[in-house]
């Protein structure tokens, strides 16, 4: 039996977008290399530069990254001098992760990779259709997170149900 592809992916936007997405990731990464960096330090080394100080779970948020990972992530770049993590004076349960010089540093010598690489791909494509491009993005990452606050939103409620709670206590019994 054959099934016919209603998507293909040169029409998903989703797959367009994970392709341009690898592309950006190799390109940076292989400038990044010359720098001898991990290419997982730019993502949370580019959000305390725009915010120093955040949260291990701010970071996470802004990264679209999960907690364990950001803290794996943050463990090696300690390790490499780029920042420290420190509790909060005010509320001592949150960890604040803060640039050392080194991590400051960074920035100056690693911005300009960045610029040159959205140069290139923006190459040819007139500005007002960057812009668009921009707003559709933004508009669809906005949409995305909405729908999984929902189906999050959705698990929660069906979790706190009766039955809900019956069927996660059967599931864990199985275990």
């Amino acid at each position: 039996m054959s099934s016919k592809l209603v998507l293909p992916p040169q029409r998903s936007l989703g797959n367009q977008v994970r392709r341009c997405h690898r592309m950006f990731d190799r390109m940076l990464s292989a400038r990044l290399s010359r720098h001898h960096l991990n290419s997982g330090f730019w993502y949370y080394l580019r959000a305390l530069w725009i915010q120093d100080g955040r949260t291990q779970k701010e970071l996470s948020d802004v990264t679209n990254v999960r907690e364990n990972t950001t803290v794996a992530m943050i463990n090696l770049m300690i390790r490499n001098g780029f920042v420290e993590r420190a509790r909060d004076p005010i509320d001592r349960r949150k960890l604040r992760i803060t640039l050392t010089a080194r991590g400051r540093k960074l920035e100056a010598e690693l911005m300009h990779h960045a610029i040159e690489i959205n140069a290139i791909a923006a190459a040819g494509i007139p500005r007002a259709e960057i812009e668009t491009c921009l707003s559709v993005l933004s508009r669809a990452a906005e949409n995305l997170q909405r729908a999984l606050d929902h189906v999050r939103e959705d698990t929660v409620l069906k979790a706190a149900t009766p039955r809900g709670r019956r069927r996660r206590s059967a599931a864990l019994a199985e275990e």
